[in-house]
């Protein structure tokens, strides 16, 4: 032992630049790994943690109804909680000019919450994480709580106010039965206090978004008649707890029906949202493994190489003290010592820096539904990686000084590649012909040169960029293609609300269609029908002119009035297909209906563009006796302005409108963009570790082989090759290894990207369209070619320069 520690001491101040690279090498490997496994393991359970913590309600109940009786609600028996809101927000400081929202939209949901009708909302259901303060006292109208996004856009916190301005009653009323002259808040301002930063599945942000400032029941309290009109005429709606969660929705909506009298009243599944939220951060989680994986493959190259480099310098001392007393398992332990206390250093330098790099995960979505942001120590990684990295960068240390101590022995004669074989053959320069060899044949003794990693390393890294980039390629053209979301209109407008026309839908529908960039006007009247406990929104396909376009994911469009288009979200829910028959109860009828396609729908009030349903208009008048809004939506021409037709078409609209303003509104992008915007970086980031994986593998190969096969390209030179013909030989070998890589990778990556694109696209219930990143394509040969050669100029030197006579006297 004490032969070893006298050699380590030697070494330690021989070799002590390389041990502290080789900390640092090991520190930056296992943060990365550590980070990303600890951040994928954070992110793909920030759902159930929060929904474990916030009492989650179980659906929305929304009536579209004045004056609805929630107390018979509450009485039902699987109802645990019952929390009302009103669905109008109010006006927060100046958020609607300074971000640039609608005014006529009643100043903004998103900064202004729905106002909370009773105080059991954020107590006995929906109850959230505070993040940071305390939640608003329900019996003070002067206190708010905000999400995280409005602090950080807003530039506010605890103790700072926001000014709440309302409308006066009489406005208020005029408001719900849709006045288009009531723009801006007319009246009382309460300048209330904001107390704490909340979150929950429900009083979340979403991507993109400017924040929300949510108000106390107290405000309701106060001024009801501001937010619901003097006469009583706004909406309020409600979030329901069952007993039983999500299994007990078809009893609840049963019983809804028959208290309420009303079959049509929309029931959303929130455990639906969860389930599209855990699909997205699952997505982003398993981004994050595949990342570590990968960063553990560059970790296995880098790291090992750098292990075999000092291994070999350290072996070579050795020898000369073998003659003198060191035995063979004293200088392997010696030869390990330095990288196993450079692997403790490095692996404590490691999990410190993925503690402190915690604070920013996870990432994407999970990061606005994380109950517990900031640092985060995942003891079972953080185990795993204290105990397994030193034990491994040991067995790699021990390995390499065995294999550089033991005595060569005679090999086999190495197996001969074909492809070497039948290049040899050709009428080819003899540097071709050689470096192919070295390429594709490993030799043998102490010449051989380990080839699988290298052509490994060149396909994967080539396979990893191809298909990282055709992934982006299906996002980019998801992102920039509303159409890939269903979202084929331009413009809509509202023109009826529970069976009351509130626009002469009839006669401005004609005249929208004769603006010259409108290609399609859809009259769309929407109700809610039921099937086996479950409701759904069912809009018809009633177009003026030409019919609109309507992008199918299988089967086709309704024409008769017993036939159904269904959305995939709203198919896979209710268990059926294109050809299956089923019963839809609507509140005039049921009848028996046929699937004839699935497609993406129009985004209503209450539905997203996977839920819903198409029918004919004879179809909707079977079903219902009336409608629960009634909207115009309206498709231009490619390349059409939509903010000056929609001009167009208000002036256009005046004439039969009274001389008022109907000014279609612009749609707005779907909600999926911002989500895919989230999902895009991490293959990129894939691609460039398996970069740097290639990198690695093929700078390796080159590096070892000329300087393990010093002796064959000597005995090539003494034989007569020139200089420049040395170089030839190891510029061939790279390039090898990059057609290599170019011929498996691209087919391989093409196709990989094409998957991952598909399985997000269903997920996320995007239209798929093959990717084909023709850019990549293009230049994937050419850029390989130029790394591979300028990997390739270091050893060509060394090649050229070879001392021929010194090299040929050592061998």
């Amino acid at each position: 032992m004490a032969a070893v520690l006298y050699w380590f001491r030697l070494d330690v101040r021989r070799c002590w630049r390389s041990l502290l690279v080789l900390v640092l090498l090991i520190a930056f490997a296992a943060g990365t790994i550590m980070t990303a496994v600890a951040g994928a393991r954070r992110g793909a359970t920030a759902v159930d943690r929060l929904l474990d913590q916030t009492l989650p309600a179980t659906v929305v109940v929304a009536p579209n109804q004045p004056g609805f009786d929630w107390d018979t609600i509450r009485a039902l028996p699987s109802v645990a909680s019952v929390g009302t809101f009103v669905v109008q927000g109010v006006e927060i400081d100046g958020n609607v000019a300074d971000h640039g929202l609608d005014p006529g939209t009643s100043a903004s949901v998103d900064m202004g919450y729905y106002p909370p009708a009773d105080a059991e909302s954020m107590h006995s259901l929906e109850r959230p994480v505070v993040l940071d303060g305390r939640l608003a006292d329900s019996t003070r109208h002067d206190e708010v709580v905000v999400t995280s996004a409005y602090v950080a856009n807003q530039d506010k916190g605890i103790g700072d106010t926001v000014t709440l301005r309302m409308w006066e009653p009489e406005t208020s009323d005029r408001a719900w039965v849709g006045d288009p002259h009531v723009i801006r808040a007319d009246g009382p301002e309460v300048e209330a206090t904001i107390v704490g930063i909340v979150r929950s599945l429900w009083f979340s942000d979403t991507l993109g978004g400017h924040g929300a400032v949510i108000p106390s029941a107290g405000l309701f309290a106060q001024y009801a008649s501001h937010l619901v009109g003097a006469r009583n005429s706004g909406f309020i709606h409600a979030l329901v707890r069952l007993d039983a969660g999500e299994a007990a929705i078809p009893r609840f909506e049963a019983d809804l029906a028959e208290v309420s009298r009303r079959p049509d009243i929309d029931v959303r599944n929130l455990a639906d949202d969860a389930r599209r939220a855990k699909d997205i951060t699952g997505f982003e989680a398993n981004g994050l493994l595949v990342f570590a994986v990968v960063a553990s493959l560059a970790s296995v190259v880098l790291v090992g190489l750098s292990i075999a480099r000092y291994s070999a310098s350290t072996t070579a001392g050795m020898r000369a003290l073998s003659g003198v007393g060191m035995t063979a398992g004293q200088s392997r332990c010696a030869a390990t010592v330095g990288p196993a206390l450079a692997a403790v250093a490095g692996t404590v330098l490691g999990v410190a820096s993925a503690v402190l790099a915690s604070r920013w995960f996870p990432i994407g979505s999970a990061a606005l539904l994380e109950p517990a942001p900031g640092f985060d120590v995942d003891w079972a990684v953080a185990a795993v990686v204290v105990t397994g990295v030193p034990v491994l960068v040991a067995a790699c240390a021990l390995a390499a000084a065995r294999s550089m101590l033991r005595s060569p022995r005679p090999a086999d004669s190495p197996k001969r590649s074909a492809v070497a074989t039948r290049v040899g053959r050709l009428s080819v320069p003899a540097p071709v012909a050689v470096g192919t060899r070295f390429a594709l044949e490993s030799g043998r003794g102490p010449q051989a040169v380990p080839v699988r990693p290298a052509l490994i390393g060149a396909s994967a890294g080539v396979l990893g960029v191809i298909a990282a980039l055709a992934f982006a390629s299906g996002v980019d053209d998801a992102v920039a293609n509303p159409v890939r979301f269903g979202q084929t209109y331009q413009l809509d407008r509202p023109v009826g609300l529970n069976g009351i026309e509130l626009e002469p839908a009839d006669e401005l529908l004609p005249i929208i269609a004769e603006d010259p960039a409108v290609v399609a006007v859809n009259d769309t009247r929407a109700a809610v029908a039921g099937h086996s406990g479950l409701a759904t929104t069912v809009m018809t396909l009633d177009p003026v002119g030409a019919p609109l376009d309507v992008v199918m994911t299988g089967g086709r469009l309704p024409h008769e009035a017993d036939e159904i288009v269904l959305g995939p979200r709203t198919a896979r829910a209710m268990g059926v297909g294109v050809g299956d028959r089923f019963r839809l109860t609507g509140t005039r009828a049921t009848r028996e209906l046929i699937v004839t396609g699935l497609a993406f729908v129009y985004r209503g009030p209450n539905n997203d563009h996977a839920t819903g349903a198409w029918v004919t208009r004879e179809a909707f008048d079977e079903l219902f006796e009336t409608f629960t809004w009634h909207a115009v939506v309206i498709a231009l021409q490619e390349g059409a302005d939509p903010e000056a037709a929609a001009a167009r078409i208000g002036t256009a609209a005046r004439k039969v409108s009274g001389g008022e303003s109907f000014l279609p509104f612009v749609v707005s992008p779907p909600r999926g963009i911002a989500e895919l915007r989230q999902v895009r970086a991490l293959p990129l980031l894939l691609a460039g570790f398996l970069t740097l994986l290639a990198l690695g593998a093929v700078g390796h190969a080159l590096g070892t082989a000329i300087r393990r096969r010093r002796r064959d390209v000597a005995v090539l030179r003494a034989l007569g090759m020139t200089r420049w013909q040395s170089r030839g030989v190891m510029i061939t070998q790279a390039n090898v290894l990059a057609l290599v890589g170019i011929v498996v990778g691209v087919p391989l990556g093409v196709a990989l990207g094409r998957t991952v694109w598909r399985y997000v696209a269903d997920a996320m219930y995007v239209h798929y369209v093959p990717p084909v990143p023709i850019w990549a394509l293009v230049m994937a040969a050419p850029v390989a070619l130029f790394i591979s050669n300028a990997l390739a100029v270091w050893p060509s030197q060394r090649a050229a320069s070879m001392r021929v006579g010194h090299v040929l006297r050592a061998e």
